[in-house]
């Protein structure tokens, strides 16, 4: 195998400090010269490792509050020289220079300051930097003779090929480092400019009307291959922009997700935050085909299941609290694809993982999404997610008959459950609990047509919740004769007033939301 020359001399300098002790100690025993600044330096030198300080190389002492340290031609020219060229070597030697072979760098944790809601405009500025970004992008563009090293998880690989190696590297892997190096300070650069860009002139974090900015900046790392798309002849990649959400979630059972595992997890997960309560929901290509809240998460899956055990079967689960034996029991019962949740008991793990192939999914409950993006040819949509707080007390009601207690329940609930349908969307449900749901359909009465037909439970006595308003009066005489009493719906159609007067001749109760809510 082709190798590098030996690593001789490395410059170490890093933010994020786990793992570089043993790193450290493995080029320390392969004869490298560590060099280092501040920080570095001193667990080094506290560790017993012999270091020296760039300082000396630089003949500069760090300067205005450790702005500067690195950025200097004695180190900017050890790294940039190539190796092969004479006139380079030349001006080292001329300079007394000394050669870098690898850079070992991690940059300023910006990210941790920038999701801090009170951060200042100020501490953002000066936990943006400098120094590391220029001495990654030099090694990385001098990758034939300089490795790059970015990143904690590359120190062991890095250690095994070391020490096969005799020091030196082979040049697949000096390529790999560089083109890491380059997608690490891109992504740097984009989540500076990006938070940024949320704030104003003043130094005030800009409000929800600029959340959407001019650029769109968008940097994720491919942390899974998948087997394919949608379908077998299509390729398809997981990429995460961090550890939260289903993105970044860890599978802790079951075989690989798939792309379509992946997208319904989300809608599943998305519908669940909804709720306080403990609540399940059973997704199957990305609609509900049941969802409901109770006292135990266990009724709440139950009556879950009960609205459409049909579709459920091969279906995506969700479940916004602890999954514990007793609903692991439950679910047990049915073949799903895969759950997620924000905690499995050690009771429901053990009966859950005896199913060799289900995906058992642990999401962090605490992060959301801040921006919902799409692609479509030739360019990307990107809108605010829809989390417009719902309170009953300001819909209007619109019919002669204001609707009961229970109907409120009952429309309050189906009103979180149709967000999360998609349009044509209408829910049929009773307090707490879904039963029957009618999705996708080109004409809103057909929508309420195919909810009724789906039903298994009965309709009578239920209420409809529509996520966009009724162009005619037959969506609610469709919905009448399967026994409905009220109506939750945004308005706004030239046709309301028809509408209205449809439901006060069938008796209904309806209540306008002024909100809409399509999922297309």
């Amino acid at each position: 195998m082709e190798l590098m020359a030996r690593i001789q001399r490395a410059l170490l300098s890093v933010t994020e400090k786990s793992g570089l002790l043993p790193f450290a100690q493995k080029l320390h025993e392969l004869g490298v010269e560590l060099v280092s600044t501040g920080g570095t330096a001193k667990l080094l030198r506290d560790n017993g490792l012999p270091v020296r300080e760039v300082a000396e190389i630089t003949g500069f002492p760090e300067m205005l509050d450790g702005r500067v340290k690195t950025i200097h031609p004695r180190i900017a020219g050890g790294i940039l020289a190539i190796r092969a060229n004479r006139e380079h070597m030349q001006s080292l030697a001329t300079h007394e220079i000394p050669a870098f072979d690898m850079v070992v760098v991690n940059l300023y944790a910006f990210e941790k300051y920038a999701s801090r809601s009170d951060v200042t405009r100020e501490e953002l500025i000066e936990n943006i930097d400098i120094g590391g970004p220029t001495m990654i992008r030099a090694a990385a563009k001098n990758f034939q003779d300089v490795a790059v090293v970015v990143s904690p998880e590359q120190y062991a690989p890095l250690s095994r090929e070391l020490t096969d190696n005799q020091g030196s590297l082979s040049p697949s892997t000096h390529w790999r480092l560089a083109q890491k190096a380059f997608a690490h300070t891109a992504a740097y650069d984009a989540a500076v400019a990006a938070r940024l860009a949320r704030i104003n002139v003043d130094g005030q974090t800009a409000d929800e009307s600029d959340l959407l900015p001019e650029t769109l900046h968008i940097n994720a790392d491919r942390t899974a291959v998948l087997r394919y798309g949608e379908n077998p002849h299509q390729q398809a990649a997981l990429y995460s922009f961090h550890n939260g959400g289903i993105a970044g979630a860890k599978q802790l059972h079951g075989k690989e997700l798939s792309y379509n595992n992946l997208v319904d997890l989300d809608a599943a997960w998305q519908l669940v935050l909804e709720f306080n309560a403990p609540a399940a929901a059973i997704i199957k290509h990305t609609n509900p085909c049941g969802c409901a809240e109770r006292e135990t998460l266990a009724e709440a899956y139950l009556k879950a299941l009960e609205a459409d055990p049909v579709s459920a079967f091969g279906g995506v689960l969700a479940f916004n609290q602890e999954l514990d034996e007793n609903t692991a029991q439950e679910v047990g019962k049915l073949f799903v694809e895969a759950i997620a949740a924000p905690a499995f008991s050690p009771g429901a793990l053990a009966v859950l993982q005896s199913k060799k192939n289900l995906r058992l999914v642990l999401v962090d409950a605490l992060v959301r999404a801040e921006a919902v993006v799409r692609s479509i040819g030739g360019g990307l949509l990107a809108q605010t997610p829809d989390r417009i707080p719902f309170d009953f007390s300001k819909v209007q009601v619109k019919t002669e008959r204001a609707p009961t207690p229970e109907e409120q329940r009952a429309l309050a609930f189906g009103w979180k459950i149709a967000k999360h349908v998609k349009s044509n969307a209408i829910v049929y449900a009773r307090p707490g609990q879904t039963i029957s749901v009618g999705a996708g359909q080109m004409s809103r009465v057909d929508s309420v047509k195919v909810g009724a037909m789906k039903a298994v439970l009965p309709l009578n006595g239920t209420v409809i919740a529509s996520d966009a308003f009724f162009p005619f009066p037959d969506g609610i005489e469709e919905a009448a004769k399967h026994g409905i009493t009220a109506v939750i719906q945004p308005g706004g159609s030239v046709r309301d007033e028809e509408v209205i007067a449809a439901a006060n001749r069938l008796g209904l109760a309806m209540v306008f939301t002024g909100v809409r809510h399509f999922r297309h």
